[in-house]
């Protein structure tokens, strides 16, 4: 039987992780952490956490990378790919998108901007993940002739099993309750950035509940979260509700 191949494309400071985590509690599904990350940090030089490792340990042609991505078989019915948006540069080659299943995760730009200042003082709009998302986005939705599923974050999050089982349904996938709960820690499958980015992840067992926060988010960050606004509704027009 064919593989079901899934790849989710999100940004930065999302669920991302934890929808991961979702995902590999099914039996019936291997999964695969952010396979262009070492590409994207050799090819930018961006300074992120841990860089020199990721580029070591990883994959760094784009090439090698994507034939991993749409080998139809294995172990598993379902290969389920979690893409940071940002990490596909444009001189990647599009035409694998044709060749899998996709949905698009996507969060509130306030809240998503507020996170990564965190992290990434001053991020430019590229590291944001929204001109790309939106770009795969729309490939994926002309060549497929239907909108492809997209979830927002804040949905999963204030009610996990509904949003899910709505998912896997676009998805064309049954939905598994196992994908609610999870044991704490790291996993194998996780890449070796995890101990910079995924402690709250780690720590976890399921989906957090929702919590609002109206943080101001710093001025000189005003125009940027414009553009990512403008981007953020041309996807959330269509979420799942």
């Amino acid at each position: 039987m064919p593989q079901r191949i899934i790849a989710m494309w999100s940004g930065p400071r999302n669920i991302s992780t934890a929808m991961m985590r979702a995902w590999e509690s099914r039996a019936d599904t291997r999964v695969i952490d952010e396979p262009f990350y070492a590409h994207y940090l050799a090819r930018t030089g961006y300074d992120h956490p841990g860089s020199d490792e990721v580029i070591r340990c990883g994959e760094t042609d784009w090439r090698e990378v994507v034939r991993a991505l749409v080998a139809n078989g294995g172990a598993t019915p379902i290969f389920f790919q979690k893409h940071m948006s940002q990490h596909m540069l444009a001189h990647i080659d599009r035409s694998w998108l044709g060749r899998v299943a996709h949905c698009f995760l996507i969060r509130d730009p306030r809240r998503m901007l507020l996170s990564f200042a965190k992290v990434i003082p001053n991020p430019r709009l590229d590291q944001t993940g929204l001109p790309q998302q939106v770009e795969i986005f729309n490939t994926v939705r002309e060549a497929n002739g239907a909108v492809p599923p997209v979830i927002a974050a804040k949905d999963i999050l204030l009610a996990p099993e509904r949003a899910l089982r709505k998912l896997c349904a676009a998805l064309d996938v049954p939905f598994d309750r196992a994908m609610l709960r999870w044991k704490a820690g790291r996993r194998e499958s996780d890449g070796v950035w995890a101990k910079h980015w995924y402690g709250a992840v780690e720590r976890s067992t399921g989906f957090a509940p929702y919590e609002e926060d109206d943080s101001a988010l710093p001025a000189r960050m005003n125009g940027l979260l414009e553009e990512c606004l403008s981007l953020y509704e041309q996807m959330a027009r269509h979420r799942i509700r």
